[in-house]
C-alpha cells in the first residue's frame, strides 16, 4: 500500500492557518448573550431535551425545586435495570449479550425458543460477503481500527441488493447483519494492522456458528483460539454494559440525526462509529490507559496514597500527563454518586486481578477513584459530586482478557451498534422529522470589494460602515 503524500507544503499550510485563525473566533460572551446552550447542555450541565425514547434510561440524579439531587446511578434497558440482567445471567451461568440485543431491538425479554433461534440468526449473519475481507480490509490496512470499521461499514452498502429501502423490515435486516458483522470486521482489521504496521504475524480464523458474540471475538483474537468459559462470560458482560446508553450520548445522537435526514443504514451507523472514536466519547478508554501508563512511569509506588495524590494534584494543575487538567475515567454528564457500569466492572477487575501482575494497577485505580473528588475540591473548590465512569475500569478488564489496547474502543463500538440500530429504528418509526437546530450568525455585514481594489486585507471582525457615514 502506498502512503499518500500531501502536495501542500508546511509553509503554505502555516500561512493558510494564520488566515483561518484570524477570522474564525467567536466572542465567548456571545454564547451567553444569545442564550446558546453549548454542547446542547443547559447551564446546570443537564442535557437539552431533544426527544423521547422507550429504549433506555440513564439516571444519576433527580431535580427538586430546581436543584439537582445526586442518586446512585441506574442504567435501564427497556424498563429493566441492567444490573438485574447481569446478576441473573451470572446466577444462571449463561451469556447475556444476545438476550440484550433482542431486548433493545424488540422491546421485551425473549423466550428460550426465541433466544435460541435469534442467536442462530446472528451466528449465520456473522460471515462477511464473498471477497469482502480481501478487497475491503486486507488490501487497505489502517493504523486505527475504528476508521477501518467505519470504512468497512460504508463499503457494505455496495454489497447490499437493497441498501436504500427504509422500510422497517429492511432496516431491521440490515441492523441484525451489522450487529453480527461488526465484531468480525474489527477482528480482521486488527489482524491486517498487526501485519502491515506492527510487522507481526497475522492469523485469520474461521467463524464458528456454535459461538455467541463474546466467544466469537475471543476465537478471532487468540492465536491458539483457546479461551476459558469464565473469560468469555467476562467479555460478554462488557458487551452487555456497553450495548446502549440512552439517546443523548454523542454517537447515538449522531446516528439519530443522520437517520432523521433519510439516509441509508450504512451511512448512519458509520457516523456513530466516527463519533464514538473521539477521545471525549468512546475513545476516553484509551486516554485512561495512557494516563495510567504515565502515572506508572512517574510514581515510584503506585499503591502509596500520598505519592498517587501528589501526582494527581499535578495532573489537576495541568503540570503532568497531557496537561489538560483532566483525570480521565472520573466524572460523567449524568451519573453523580456512581456509574453502574463502573461498579460492575470494578467488581470483576478486583476478582480477576487478584494474585496477578495487574493487582497493583487495580489498587491504583481504586486510589484514583477515591482521591480525585477530594483533590478537585481542594485545588479548584469544585464541590460537584463526581464518580468513576465506565472507562476507569474497562481498560483493566480488557487487559486481564489479553485484549490489545487498540481494540478497547472498537470493542465498545461492536457492542454499541446494538443501541444505534435500536435508536435508528425508533427514529424511523416514531419521529419522521429531520433534526434542524438553530445557529445564530454573529458575523457582521461587509461590502464586497472588487478583487483589483483589495490592497489591504479587510478586517472582517469589524462592522462595515457605508462610505457616506464614515467620518
Amino acid at each position: 500500500m502506498v502512503t499518500y503524500i500531501s502536495p501542500i507544503s508546511n509553509e503554505s499550510l502555516t500561512n493558510l492557518c494564520e488566515q483561518l485563525k484570524k477570522k474564525n473566533p467567536i466572542n465567548a460572551n456571545d454564547f451567553e448573550r444569545y442564550a446558546v446552550k453549548r454542547g446542547l447542555r443547559n447551564s446546570d450541565g443537564t442535557g437539552v431535551m431533544a426527544g423521547l425514547t422507550r429504549i433506555c434510561s440513564v439516571e444519576g440524579y433527580f431535580v427538586s425545586d430546581g436543584e439537582r439531587i445526586p442518586t446512585p446511578g441506574r442504567l435501564i434497558y427497556r424498563g429493566i435495570d441492567v444490573c438485574e440482567i447481569v446478576e441473573n445471567c451470572m446466577a444462571d451461568d449463561r451469556f447475556g449479550f444476545e438476550e440484550v440485543i433482542w431486548l433493545l431491538l424488540f422491546g421485551s425479554l425473549p423466550t428460550q425458543a426465541q433466544l435460541d433461534s435469534f442467536t442462530n440468526v446472528l451466528a449465520q449473519s456473522r460471515q462477511l460477503p464473498q471477497d469482502f475481507v480481501e478487497n475491503m480490509i486486507l488490501k487497505s490496512p489502517s493504523q486505527n481500527i475504528m476508521n477501518k470499521m467505519e470504512r468497512s461499514v460504508l463499503s457494505l452498502y455496495s454489497y447490499d441488493e437493497n441498501p436504500e429501502d427504509l422500510s422497517v423490515e429492511n432496516v431491521l435486516r440490515q441492523s441484525i447483519q451489522l450487529i453480527a458483522q461488526l465484531p468480525t470486521i474489527m477482528s480482521y482489521a486488527y489482524q491486517v494492522k498487526r501485519r502491515y504496521y506492527d510487522k507481526e504475524s497475522m492469523y485469520i480464523h474461521q467463524t464458528d456458528d456454535s459461538y455467541g458474540t463474546a466467544q466469537s471475538i475471543l476465537n478471532f483474537l487468540r492465536e491458539d483460539r483457546k479461551f476459558t468459559d469464565k473469560e468469555a462470560k467476562l467479555l460478554d458482560m462488557c458487551l452487555v454494559l456497553h450495548a446502549e446508553h440512552g439517546g443523548g450520548n454523542n454517537s447515538t445522537f449522531v446516528t439519530r440525526a443522520l437517520t432523521s435526514s433519510g439516509t441509508d443504514t450504512y451511512s448512519a451507523i458509520a457516523g456513530g462509529i466516527g463519533s464514538l472514536k473521539g477521545h471525549r466519547h468512546g475513545g476516553a478508554n484509551i486516554k485512561v490507559t495512557q494516563m495510567i501508563d504515565n502515572i506508572k512511569a512517574n510514581v515510584k509506588n503506585i499503591t502509596d496514597e500520598g505519592q498517587v495524590a501528589d501526582f494527581l494534584t499535578k495532573i489537576i494543575k495541568k503540570q503532568a500527563n497531557d496537561n489538560t487538567g483532566l483525570v480521565y475515567g472520573m466524572g460523567h454528564a449524568v451519573y453523580t454518586i456512581s456509574d453502574p457500569r463502573a461498579v460492575l466492572l470494578k467488581e470483576k477487575a478486583k476478582e480477576f486481578s487478584k494474585g496477578t501482575e495487574f493487582e497493583e494497577e487495580y489498587k491504583l485505580l481504586e486510589l484514583i477513584e477515591s482521591l480525585t473528588p477530594i483533590l478537585l475540591q481542594k485545588e479548584k473548590g469544585d464541590k460537584k459530586r463526581i464518580c468513576a465512569n465506565v472507562d476507569l475500569y474497562s481498560g483493566l478488564v480488557y487487559k486481564l482478557l489479553n485484549i490489545p489496547e487498540e481494540l478497547f474502543t472498537p470493542l465498545f463500538a461492536a457492542a454499541r451498534v446494538v443501541g444505534w440500530a435500536a435508536h435508528r429504528i425508533e427514529e424511523i418509526t416514531t419521529v419522521g422529522r429531520i433534526m434542524r437546530p438553530a445557529y445564530k450568525s454573529v458575523s457582521l455585514p461587509h461590502k464586497y470589494i472588487p478583487i483589483n481594489e483589495r490592497t489591504v486585507e479587510a478586517d472582517m471582525t469589524e462592522p462595515y460602515i457605508p462610505t457616506e457615514e464614515r467620518v
